[in-house]
């Protein structure tokens, strides 16, 4: 029996991939042939299945080493390498556990959709393939075998992304994420393919054989850029906060918590076979990155559509990793061990952090829009007394992702914070300290924006009264749908109270993908850790100590009476919605002073001596300004480029057959000269 137990741990990469293809195909056979009531828990089901069997070779990888494989297509593109070491591990268990709480969320939300029958059946089909092609992506180690993957899960997520196509806002969102999805594949295609001529390989490890010249920077270049478009650094960004409110919550959450963490997982794969210029290389990306972050958590300030807003702030957040990544690769140039180890594991702890904290945002953001119906903070207010489970889920998440204990999200933010404090008094060059100071003032304006964009956030949205009067009356959502997110506050938790044993395993992976020698033996956690450890038991003695008060309080009043009156007005009885605070308002001295990058408003200001005007127009407009001033600019001179050359798609077949016989012709010559090989 125990051998039976364990047989799924000593099967190879291929047997298990050949299993979970297997369990894709039969799931999307069942899905077309199943009932329509059961195609929601059918693909649970398969979502489980594949989970499962892809997360036992990644456990086995973070316990017992790399796992490695080989798929065979002689007769199409030869051996394909396979391989999950600690780092691929890592990404995979976040895909498998973010897509397993998604489905089960989707499955309650998409109940409300019963009118679109269609689109429901091929939502599921499209989700199963994209939950299996993420994996794939983490799995493959050539080149060719990962961009196919890459180009799946790009194609299925946009399929994703345009649930609702019948809505032309829907649809322009799909193609703008899909034009942008397919500008990473060229650039991927573009790197790998520089690769192979340089190494004569399409394996990534390949990547350490390249000796950065003039000629071999391309290859890193193009590398970077192209996982930068997935992961959301500037000015690969402008993708996100369209796609984000046009798909359905929990395709959000997945993508947000999940599909952007794969380009930090490309970005890792690339800086892991770097052997020279980590120095070079981790100021740009630091630079980047505190801009992404600034960037991002500026326009999530400003905006009124949640779900817009939470995009930005994923955003924010890739800016907040990179800041650890670059930390990590500083440290490298300057062989600081201590430094290294702070930089990557607090990207990789924040990956799971973000991917945690924002899926439940999200989550909670598909609750309000369910029952209200509108995405604009501006016409909410009073929810947390018709949903007062998904107010404090909310707020849970808004913590988090303030960085505040005692939630996950500040054991990641101080261990970033650490690495630079480290950096800063050990480095000796005067450009680096500058780096690093701004970077640490960078952050601080980042955590301290957070906490003000998630109080409006949650301030407009769940208290005060209603600030217009919705079709129907708000209710809690189902337990179907509040089941995952309590899931994902498990984790979360876990995560806040024993930080040390997630931070030991990031510290595993950072020492076997960067060959650094952890200090201690193999068995204990490296010194810097304790501290670590002492915030996980703050936080359980914090907690333990609410519990503790809120019980006795609640002891001590069981049997008093309770009333409740409306709230002191000072005197005024005749309150009005428009008299609450607005989104706008609150943010209002913050808009001002970033208001060189937030957007246009227009409005006659009062002068002193008109104290009651008679007539006002305002209106306000916030704008993503490298969208506006940039990507839309470079679209238009592309598209008047492209469109000289629309002569070739004429419509007439005989041209068609010419092409192809200029093409055939071509290879000839191309072969006959020894051009082509």
């Amino acid at each position: 029996m125990q051998s039976q137990r364990l047989y799924f741990f000593y099967m190879g990469i291929t047997q298990l991939l050949e299993l979970m293809a297997l369990v894709l195909i039969v799931g999307l056979i069942g899905l077309t042939v199943v009932k329509e009531r059961y195609r929601p828990l059918f693909a649970v089901v398969i979502i489980l299945t594949n989970s499962v069997l892809s997360s036992f070779p990644a456990i086995s990888a973070l316990i017992a080493g790399p796992q490695s494989g080989v798929i065979n297509l002689p007769h199409l593109i030869g051996d394909i390498q396979l391989r999950i070491d600690g780092l691929s591990a890592w990404f995979i268990l976040i895909i498998n556990f973010t897509s397993i709480t998604g489905v089960l969320y989707g499955s309650g939300y998409l109940k409300a959709y019963s009118h679109l029958k269609t689109n429901r059946d091929l939502h599921w089909v499209f989700y199963v393939l994209f939950h299996l092609s993420m994996v794939w992506v983490c799995i493959f180690d050539n080149g060719i075998g990962f961009l196919i993957s890459w180009e799946l899960m790009s194609l299925s997520s946009l399929m994703l992304v345009i649930f609702e196509y019948q809505n032309k806002h829907t649809l322009k969102a799909g193609i703008n994420y899909m034009v942008q999805m397919h500008l990473s594949v060229i650039l991927l295609t573009l790197g790998f393919i520089l690769l192979y001529i340089n190494t004569g390989s399409f394996s990534l490890e390949s990547l350490a054989q390249v000796a950065l010249t003039n000629k071999t920077v391309w290859i890193f270049i193009f590398l970077f850029a192209g996982f930068a478009f997935k992961a959301g650094f500037i000015p690969f960004h402008t993708w996100l906060p369209h796609a984000h409110p046009a798909a359905p919550s929990h395709v959000s959450g997945v993508m947000s918590g999940v599909i952007v963490k794969l380009g930090i997982y490309g970005i890792f794969r690339v800086i892991m076979y770097l052997r020279n210029d980590w120095l070079l290389f981790g100021e740009i990306i630091m630079i980047i990155s505190v801009m992404t972050a600034i960037y991002g958590i500026v326009n999530a300030a400003v905006k009124y559509d949640f779900k817009q807003m939470l995009a930005y702030c994923t955003i924010e957040n890739i800016g907040i990793i990179g800041i650890g990544i670059g930390i990590g690769l500083m440290g490298m140039g300057n062989n600081d061990k201590t430094m290294v180890i702070l930089g990557f594991s607090g990207a990789l702890l924040h990956t799971l952090n973000h991917s945690l904290f924002k899926s439940l945002l999200f989550f909670s953001a598909g609750n309000v829009y369910q029952q209200t119906h509108t995405r604009n903070i501006e016409h909410l207010g009073g929810l947390v007394k018709k949903m007062p489970v998904t107010a404090v889920l909310f707020l849970i998440g808004s913590l988090a992702i303030g960085g505040l204990p005692p939630f996950n999200g500040f054991v990641s933010e101080f261990i970033i914070y650490t690495g630079l404090f480290k950096g800063l008094l050990g480095f000796q060059g005067i450009t680096q300290s500058i780096l690093l100071v701004l970077t640490i003032l960078g952050l601080v304006i980042v955590g301290g924006m957070s906490l003000i964009t998630f109080s409006k956030a949650f301030g407009i949205i769940f208290l005060g009264n209603p600030r217009k009067e919705l079709h129907h009356e708000p209710k809690e959502a189902s337990f179907s749908m509040l089941l995952p997110q309590y899931i994902i506050i498990s984790v979360l938790m876990a995560v806040a109270l024993v930080p040390q044993f997630f931070f030991s395993i990031t510290n595993k992976i950072v020492s076997a993908s960067f060959a650094i020698e952890l200090p201690g033996s193999s068995m204990s956690l490296p010194p810097l850790a304790e501290t670590i450890a002492n915030i996980g038991r703050v936080t359980l003695i914090f907690i333990a100590l609410m519990i503790t008060v809120f019980s006795v309080r609640r002891f001590i009043v069981r049997k008093r009476n309770t009333t409740v009156y409306e709230t002191w007005g000072c005197g005024y009885v005749a309150p009005v919605k428009k008299a609450q605070y607005t989104g706008q308002s609150f943010t209002r001295s913050l808009s001002l002073l970033f208001s060189f990058i937030r957007g246009n408003k227009k409005f006659e200001k009062i002068p002193k001596e008109r104290i009651y005007p008679s007539q006002l127009s305002y209106s306000t407009e916030y704008i993503d300004i490298l969208e506006k001033y940039f990507v839309k600019p470079l679209a238009k001179r592309l598209t008047f480029t492209l469109n000289y050359f629309q002569f070739i798609q004429n419509g007439h077949i005989q041209i068609y057959v010419l092409y192809g016989l200029f093409f055939i012709i071509l290879v000839f010559l191309g072969t006959a000269f020894n051009i082509i090989f």
